[in-house]
């Protein structure tokens, strides 16, 4: 099958930069008539149609922002919007925001229903679908059709974009040694499969606090579940089955329905057993007894992920360079732990 040409494509073989290959195609006067020449015999050798969003214009924008988000059960993904948001109107941008359900096919569907001219750039957070099948092939098209991404909090190192993140490894790692200065040494994971980019760092972050301070690894102490969807006979026969003085759950709703299945057992926690979740949502907040959480910060993350796309969108500079942003996490303390 013959490789689909695109704009960047173009771009790089006769050594000019997208924006010169748009305008070319577009036959603006702003682009001299040898370069508009040699670009429009290019294309046409090569069969080449680009859609509306690739030869658009820097100066008709649309204003619009797609947001893809797997799912809204977690608190985290409505904080991210609240950052988003806030900021985004504060510039006269709007919102469209798409759920992919944590389906790829989803996934896909949004980005290219959208991508024909309807927005300006993609605010991204992974479908765990997307990440099992490890295929990112849709978000390395729309890029190259020059559209801009950034992705946040479930990230795909593979596509070339800006990303913005919280240290899951280091988070993880401070909830781990929370638990051993307070006395406890069986400590217990309940994650997802690691195919999900913030529970392979929270697991890294987890086994290096238990080798940091001299405890052995123990596969049984890991509970990895299939989805994010809570599996009540999973998590009741682990948590029963194990010998746990402390649970860190990758979410705060995997951590408030274990506190709620060991305390139908009269345990007492955290006299009997410690619990910390990622998130501090509204959930841990009013927990009883309260949890103590990792804070992700999904305001401040929401924030800078529109204000780095924004600014891809109306940056005049030709030059394609991406970051990772990352920002450091905190420990928030309360009754499910030992003070």
């Amino acid at each position: 099958m013959k490789k689909k040409i695109t704009l960047k494509h173009i771009a790089r073989e006769l050594d000019v930069s997208i924006s010169t290959v748009s305008k070319a195609l577009k036959n603006s006067p702003e682009i001299g008539k040898e370069t508009k020449e040699r670009v429009q015999a290019f294309a046409k050798k090569y069969n080449f149609r680009p859609n509306n969003i690739a030869i658009s214009l820097k100066n008709r924008r649309t204003k619009n922002i797609a947001v893809i988000i797997p799912n809204i059960v977690h608190y985290f993904f409505t904080t991210t919007i609240r950052g988003m948001e806030k900021y985004a109107n504060k510039l006269g941008y709007n919102l469209i925001i798409c759920l992919s359900n944590e389906s790829y096919d989803k996934e896909v569907a949004n980005m290219e229903m959208l991508a024909n001219g309807s927005i300006d750039g993609f605010i991204i957070s992974l479908a765990s679908e997307t990440q099992l099948k490890h295929n990112f092939e849709h978000l390395t098209k729309i890029k190259e059709e020059g559209l801009p991404i950034v992705m946040f909090d479930r990230v795909a190192n593979e596509v070339e974009c800006d990303k913005v993140v919280i240290d899951d490894e280091k988070g993880a790692y401070l909830a781990v040694k929370k638990f051993i200065d307070g006395g406890c040494k069986n400590i217990a994971f309940i994650t997802t499969k690691v195919y999900l980019s913030v529970s392979k760092d929270r697991m890294r972050g987890y086994r290096k606090a238990l080798e940091d301070h001299g405890i052995s690894y123990q596969e049984n102490l890991v509970l990895e579940l299939p989805s994010m969807k809570i599996d009540e006979q999973l998590i009741g026969n682990f948590l029963k089955e194990q010998k746990i003085d402390a649970v860190l759950s990758v979410n705060e709703i995997f951590a408030i329905h274990s506190m709620g299945l060991v305390q139908e057992k009269g345990v007492s926690i955290p006299k009997d057993i410690s619990f910390i979740g990622f998130t501090d949502g509204i959930l841990s907040r009013y927990a009883n007894p309260g949890l103590t959480s990792v804070a992700q910060y999904g305001e401040k993350m929401g924030e800078t992920a529109a204000k780095i796309l924004i600014e891809k969108i109306e940056s005049t500079i030709e030059e394609e360079t991406y970051k990772t942003y990352v920002l450091k996490p905190k420990l928030i303390e309360r009754s499910s732990t030992f003070k």
